[in-house]
């Protein structure tokens, strides 16, 4: 199902090199041979995010390029003689959208419109758009499939609608080779606390924390591994039967609810605390997305991928990467453990 084309000495760019997903991506792409172009935010601090994580044996053979992607400029210097373009760069903390919503237009859908125009420009073989599940809002119906309607419930989910939207747009207008793919709620080593997991697991592991301080525990969320999202971004980048500018599911098709993820937690940290329910971590009533779970048999059916990690694996895996990064004093303390 996979097209014989190999990541081997392909000229790849990855915007968001320094977040979460998109450091683990890049680092998977070393190892099949790419030379990976890995933006990074620019700040002032000198600091490349996780890339500066990254083992030394990989770093070394990533070009680290800082950036804006709300920059044309900035954007089109380092498209040029990219081959495939993985975009993951967003703002994507869907509490600070309610802050500061322009900024989610300015980065997520301004940012992604640079982007298309570069790649189009200098004649990109693909584009892979990050889209995301939180553009279906809570379901009408489940498993969730890509012809669900979309709905804006947050000032995040409906940048995110809007991107998607651009991306469509240039491949129907200018016949953009780009594949669209919606993660859905992907956990593991290297995500910040503003997610749900990393905040039950900081919580939970901490012996001056007596308590797990969380909003709503009833919404029910599909969680897959990062090391399965990186491997669902890797196929979209170069199978050969993908359809252009139409979204993929790339979920594990089993959904838990909040609370249900506490308890696994607190079991395999061998915490058991309480958990208290802070109405000042809850969403908006009427921006809660209650239920997530992906059909992600087009993507399956096209590429082969599956969701491999269990949940309680996946959490083992991420608990035992918290607990070496407290161990080693890497992480800020955080009272609240705020999300």
């Amino acid at each position: 199902m996979m097209s014989n084309i190999s990541y081997k000495e392909k000229n790849v760019l990855v915007t968001g090199a320094d977040g979460f997903i998109g450091s683990h991506l890049s680092e998977e792409l070393v190892r099949k041979g790419a030379n990976v172009t890995a933006l990074a935010q620019y700040n002032s601090f000198g600091s490349n995010g996780w890339l500066d994580k990254v083992d030394q044996s990989i770093r070394g053979d990533l070009t680290i390029k800082r950036g804006d992607i709300r920059d044309a400029g900035c954007v089109n210097a380092i498209v040029e003689k990219q081959e495939i373009v993985f975009h993951l760069a967003a703002l994507i903390a869907i509490p600070f959208s309610y802050e500061a919503p322009q900024s989610y237009i300015d980065v997520n859908v301004s940012g992604t419109l640079n982007v298309l125009e570069a790649a189009r420009r200098f004649g990109v073989e693909r584009v892979v758009q990050t889209s995301t599940s939180e553009v279906y809002g809570s379901a009408e119906f489940t498993p969730i499939t890509e012809d669900h309607p979309l709905h804006g419930q947050s000032p995040y989910s409906a940048s995110k609608i809007a991107a998607d939207m651009m991306c469509e747009a240039y491949v129907r207008s200018f016949e953009l080779p780009l594949v669209i793919i919606r993660p859905f709620n992907t956990y593991g080593p290297r995500q910040s606390e503003r997610a749900v997991i990393p905040t039950v697991i900081r919580q939970a592991l901490d012996p001056d924390c007596d308590i797990i301080k969380l909003g709503d525990l009833t919404p029910k969320r599909d969680f897959n591994y990062v090391g399965d999202t990186v491997d669902g971004f890797l196929r979209a980048g170069c199978a050969n039967n993908l359809d252009f500018g139409v979204p993929y599911n790339v979920g594990s098709g089993v959904a838990v609810t909040i609370g249900e993820m506490v308890e696994c937690v607190n079991s395999i940290c061998g915490a058991n605390k309480p958990v208290h329910q802070d109405d000042a971590r809850a969403r908006p009533a009427k921006s809660e997305v209650l239920e997530l779970l992906a059909c992600p048999k087009q993507f399956i059916d096209k590429t082969g991928w599956e969701s491999k990690v269990d949940l309680e694996l996946g959490l083992s895996h991420t608990i035992e990467w918290w607990r070496s990064i407290i161990q080693a004093g890497e992480t800020r303390y955080d009272s609240d453990y705020l999300i």
